[in-house]
């Protein structure tokens, strides 16, 4: 246990974590629901991250106004989102403001309406959101790339969900979900700042009471299959995600791939960038990305390039994976430790930041990480560890999304063949 983080189970089964920040003027707050895409069904996709929009809609006390208003009069900043694993509802505040900040989002939470115009209204919003996001084609490549890696199952699936089927769902389906899945045993409250642990302990019991009952859900285990998926549009740039499974969070290779991916393409510094970018200028933006989940993981580079350039970058890319399995150099891997571990101790000055890491933390090991102890093992991570796991994820089968002007992009016997040489 941290010796800074506070702990409360209230006997709902709600778990309450604070960490108290002195020299703040700040609190940060929010509910951490464990719930995301993954958890829904086919006919549902979409619903964890409409129910997330359809919060600050209305409650029985307040109107969608009201909510944005009693935030906004003190100063204060109220969100959300959603990811694959989790649904997240967070207010910042200057530390007098604590209590409203807990009553609203414990009331959208226990008590939102769902008021038929409004349900409405945010249907045509979040369809507009799907529309921007096809439009947006190095965005929109990475929902193909997830669904390319984990086809029919909700890992793959699209967070926004689909056109169809939003167009399809209704209230009832919400109220449904949110009775499931947002109980005191699924729910994580956090608070970071300039706080009393007791204080918050009461307000939470006070605001939080009504949530429903019910026995938390395990989702499907992730199975990756791997494939591709091509699209040629009439665009300037062609944009490419190659990826790999890689490690979930409990994984003895976590830390290891997450400063791989910073040492081969996580800065100006990184071997992609350096290799593809300043010395071949064959891309404006290239880099790599980790994406760890409780039971699994993606790795990936994303790159866009234009059309001629497209049968160069990838070889080019896949060598540089060869490579990086074959040696890294001390000083390579200094580098990406100081930017892991920078990165790391300079959220711990945002009350935002902790407030979201002890949940999350919480949610995933069932405790709280010492900053001390993640430092401690960032840098036990040797040079043999980064090119072990390096060839442990670039071995794997590949999957590769494309969109744009992909016609010289290799063809995924080619690139699978590279891979094994």
């Amino acid at each position: 246990m941290s010796d800074t983080v506070q702990v409360t189970k209230l006997d709902s089964g709600l778990t309450i974590l604070t960490e108290r920040m002195d020299r703040v003027e700040t609190v940060s707050f929010g509910a951490y629901a464990g719930v995301g895409t993954r958890h829904e069904t086919a006919a549902e996709n979409g619903v964890s991250h409409f129910l997330e929009h359809m919060a600050f809609k209305g409650t029985e006390r307040r109107s969608a106004a009201a909510i944005a208003e009693a935030i906004e009069d003190v100063g204060g900043h109220i969100n959300a989102y959603t990811s694959r694993e989790q649904t997240a509802y967070y207010v910042k505040l200057l530390k007098e403001d604590l209590s409203l900040g807990i009553d609203i989002i414990g009331d959208i939470l226990c008590h939102s309406t769902f008021d038929p115009a409004e349900f409405e209204r945010e249907r045509g919003v979040i369809l507009q959101e799907i529309g921007q996001a096809n439009d947006t084609p190095d965005d929109i490549v990475f929902d193909h790339f997830q669904l390319a890696a984990y086809p029919d199952q909700p890992m793959g699936w699209p967070t926004l969900g689909t056109e169809e089927i939003i167009r399809a769902i209704g209230p009832d389906a919400l109220r449904r979900y949110m009775k499931a899945h947002y109980t005191p045993e699924n729910l994580v409250i956090a608070a970071s700042g300039n706080l009393e642990h007791a204080r918050v302990v009461d307000l939470v019991a006070k605001h939080f009471a009504d949530l429903p009952a019910a026995t938390r859900a395990e989702p499907l285990p992730a199975d990756y299959a791997g494939g591709e998926y091509r699209e040629l549009r009439d665009l300037d740039q062609a944009h490419l995600v190659l990826g790999f499974p890689a490690v979930g969070y409990a994984d003895p290779d976590f830390h290891a791939a997450m400063l791989l991916s910073t040492l081969l393409g996580g800065g100006m510094s990184s071997r992609l960038f350096q290799e593809i970018r300043e010395k071949r200028g064959l891309v404006y933006s290239i880099y790599s990305f980790a994406l760890p989940a409780r039971d699994a993981g993606l790795f990936g580079i994303y790159a866009g390039t234009g059309e001629a350039e497209a049968a160069e970058l990838v070889p080019v890319t896949l060598g540089e994976l060869a490579k990086v399995r074959q040696s890294v150099s001390e000083a390579e891997l200094r580098r990406a430790r100081a930017q892991v571990k920078a990165g790391l101790l300079m959220s711990l000055e945002s009350t935002g930041s902790r407030c979201e890491q002890i949940a999350r933390q919480w949610q995933i090991f069932g405790r709280i990480v010492p900053t001390a102890e993640t430092v401690a093992k960032i840098d036990a991570v040797t040079v043999d560890d980064i090119t072990n796991v390096a060839t442990r994820i670039f071995r794997a089968k590949p999957t590769l999304a494309a969109i744009g002007p992909v016609g010289r992009v290799p063809q995924m016997p080619k690139i699978i063949e590279r891979l094994a040489a």
